[in-house]
Formats: C-alpha cells, sequence, structure tokens
C-alpha cells in the first residue's frame, strides 16, 4: 500500500462518526446496511451520516450499490486488510513478542 492511500484512509477514520460508521459496516459483514438503517442504528442525522459516507467512499474504505430505492454500504475488508498490514510491515524489528498479541 502507498502511504497516500494509507494517509487518506486514515484520515477518513480520525472521526468519531465515521470510525463508528465503519465499524457498524465492518461488523454488518458482506451484505452491507442500508443508508436508513445506518443513520438509526448510529442515531446520527441523515445529512451528517451522508457527509461520513462520502469521505469513507472517497478514501475506498466503503463501497455502496444502488437495492431499488436504497443504497447499500459495505465496508471493503481488502482496503481494511490492505491497510492493517500496512501498519504491520515495519512491525517488530527483530522482538516478534510485541506483535504477538496481534496476530493472536
Amino acid at each position: 500500500m502507498e502511504t497516500k492511500i494509507a494517509v487518506d484512509s486514515l484520515s477518513a477514520l480520525a472521526h468519531e462518526g465515521r470510525l463508528s460508521t465503519f465499524r457498524l459496516l465492518v461488523q454488518a459483514g458482506p451484505g452491507g446496511l442500508a443508508a436508513g438503517e445506518i443513520a438509526r442504528r448510529l442515531g446520527v442525522l441523515p445529512n451528517t451520516l451522508s457527509a461520513s459516507l462520502n469521505v469513507l467512499s472517497h478514501s475506498g474504505l466503503i463501497h455502496s450499490r444502488r437495492d431499488g430505492r436504497s443504497v447499500i454500504y459495505t465496508a471493503r475488508y481488502d482496503a481494511m486488510s490492505a491497510l492493517l498490514a500496512f501498519l504491520m510491515e515495519d512491525c517488530c524489528s527483530g522482538s516478534p513478542e510485541i506483535c504477538a498479541p496481534l496476530a493472536a
């Protein structure tokens, strides 16, 4: 992963509302959630949620698709895995016990 992409992803997650939205979508699984359901579960206003979803989408962390009149959002697990791998890439520096709890 390029550093710029990692910075964009981390920047998108560096907001309480966006982080909560992303975590909810990760928990929802590959089926995702409709925007209205996300707003209901998080107790946020639709316009606030829309802004959060736009930032997460532009960072590549989530994907959207139309399902009738609804827009369904899903976490992009490949992007999340790539970001986690980038963060762990230089971990441990000869001391594997540091990262052992994360690998488990």
